[in-house]
């Protein structure tokens, strides 16, 4: 984003800008360290059916189970069907490797001018060990790039270069490694899945605004943080997203299996049970018994989820069938619950049932195995991570008020929400949307960070902010100009 800024002042005599680009035609995808380095690339849209989508077809429905793109080569599952995944075609099956040395930035590091790195919390930018390798658990983009890997700081060489105008965006990161993880993490703690502490966020924010300041006469613009809720990681995944169609011949069997007496229609009547006090010592109200009742129909139906926050009966379902005890916090998942995006890769595949060692066709994911904590954002999750992100921003924007004549606020937070709000906008000609579907999405493959497009329409947010603030003119980056997200390869 940054360089698209850079280019539309360089239309009102804007200087050189320089950055560490990876340089390599499919990236480095830093989040597929699980696959051979080989194919460490950019994320696509990978149909392994191809063009064909034989859903509806009455009993031949033969679409599989979903997308696993990462199982590059080709791939065979065989829980709860048989599924065989074609390899990712090329190009898009290579890319950048860590650790080889062609991944270090081989040009001037003297004359860089970006200093944005992917992961930086607000406490990394003075941070050394961020700057070490990552096998010794420093950040890539950033050891990449580092004067002295292992002993630079973020923060110190950005304010080296002396910029007469800067751009401060910081804070996303403190939020988004939490919500990402399903509010799996410490919600006042420093771990990589946890949400920083205001305490912390405080006086490290007005630090680095302060270090970027103190560049005699130097001005610049921050940027507020977005509300999750408007990143289609947290949107995508329905809360009803299991669906049992008339049409497919099977699904009547499966439903009827999943509502009968030794299923679901066994864990509905253990409720009661406990509601009218059946086991001693332990209290369900009725309230909080239907709650968590589980009836599977056709048409779409509620995720199954843990949830943290119910009353946990484990003791009292395990007292009356053992098998129930796995159901302790166990609920449909309302329109109230946010589902990641990481949770479609579990929905509908097989999980290993508690006391087991391998996964189970009986045992599936969101459907008879809750989709775990990790996966689900609870109200109250939601409520925290939300509260977080609106004293985050007032932070920015007081720091910001405080240096009230060099600093200008870019909204980015009240951007997406508009966005979201619009569900689609017309700008230079193309629509784009809050998602990353083709071909308006706005969002990269991940659901997190904004695709080409989206970044030229954050840019113009900041744009916006700097004209206004400091009576600029500097152009607004042409959107219809970027790429959005492309259509899903196949086979």
């Amino acid at each position: 984003m940054a360089k698209i800024m850079a280019n539309q002042f360089s239309a009102v005599g804007g200087g050189a800008f320089n950055q560490p680009d990876i340089n390599h035609a499919n990236g480095f995808n830093s989040s597929s360290s699980t696959v051979p380095t080989a194919y460490r690339g950019r994320l696509i849209l990978f149909d392994p059916d191809g063009a064909t989508d034989p859903d509806g077809a009455g009993c031949m429905v033969s679409r599989s189970a979903g997308p696993r793109a990462a199982g590059t080569p080709e791939t065979t599952s065989t829980c709860p069907s048989t599924v065989v995944t074609p390899a990712m075609p090329a190009p898009y099956n290579t890319g950048q490797d860590i650790l080889i040395p062609s991944f270090q930035y081989a040009g001037d590091k003297a004359t860089l001018n970006n200093f944005g790195v992917p992961g930086t919390r607000i406490f990394h930018t003075t941070a050394p060990p961020f700057s070490n390798s990552p096998l010794s658990g420093g950040n890539p983009f950033y050891w990449r790039f580092a004067t002295v890997p292992g002993t630079s700081q973020l923060l110190s060489e950005a304010a080296a270069k002396q910029g007469s105008f800067f751009m401060l965006y910081l804070g996303n990161f403190d939020i988004l490694n939490y919500a990402n993880a399903g509010a799996f993490g410490n919600p006042n703690g420093t771990g990589s899945a946890d949400m920083t502490p205001e305490a912390v966020f405080t006086p490290s924010y007005t630090a680095n605004l302060t270090t970027l300041l103190a560049t005699p006469n130097s001005k610049g613009v921050v940027g507020t943080i977005p509300d999750i809720t408007t990143l289609p990681f947290f949107f995508t995944v329905l809360w009803n997203q299991i669906e049992f169609k008339v049409t497919n011949c099977t699904d009547a069997a499966t439903i009827a299996s999943l509502n009968a007496l030794t299923a679901f229609g066994g864990y509905n009547a253990a409720l009661d049970a406990l509601v009218a006090g059946a086991v001693p010592g332990v209290t369900l109200l009725a309230a909080d018994a239907a709650k968590r009742k589980v009836v599977y129909a056709y048409g779409k139906n509620p995720v199954l989820i843990a949830d943290e926050t119910l009353a946990d009966m484990t003791a009292g379902l395990s007292a009356i069938n053992p098998a129930l005890g796995a159901y302790g916090r166990t609920r449909p998942a309302t329109a109230t619950d946010l589902l990641t995006l990481s949770a479609g890769g579990i929905l509908g595949t097989c999980q290993i049932p508690p006391g087991g060692t391998v996964p189970s066709a009986s045992y599936v994911g969101g459907v008879s195995a809750p989709l775990a904590d990790q996966f689900v954002l609870l109200p109250t999750e939601i409520a925290d991570i939300q509260a977080r992100t609106n004293a985050f921003n007032v932070i920015i924007t007081n720091a910001a008020a405080a240096n009230v004549d060099r600093v200008a606020v870019a909204d980015v937070n009240k951007a997406y929400k508009d966005l979201l709000a619009a569900k689609a906008m017309v700008i230079d000609g193309v629509t784009i949307t809050p998602s990353f579907a083709p071909p308006a999405g706005a969002f990269s493959e991940d659901g997190l960070h904004p695709n080409s497009r989206g970044y030229a329409f954050t840019a113009n947010v900041f744009i916006s902010a700097i004209n206004a603030k400091f009576g600029a003119n500097v152009y607004k980056a042409n959107v219809a100009a970027y790429a959005p997200t492309k259509l899903p390869v196949v086979p």
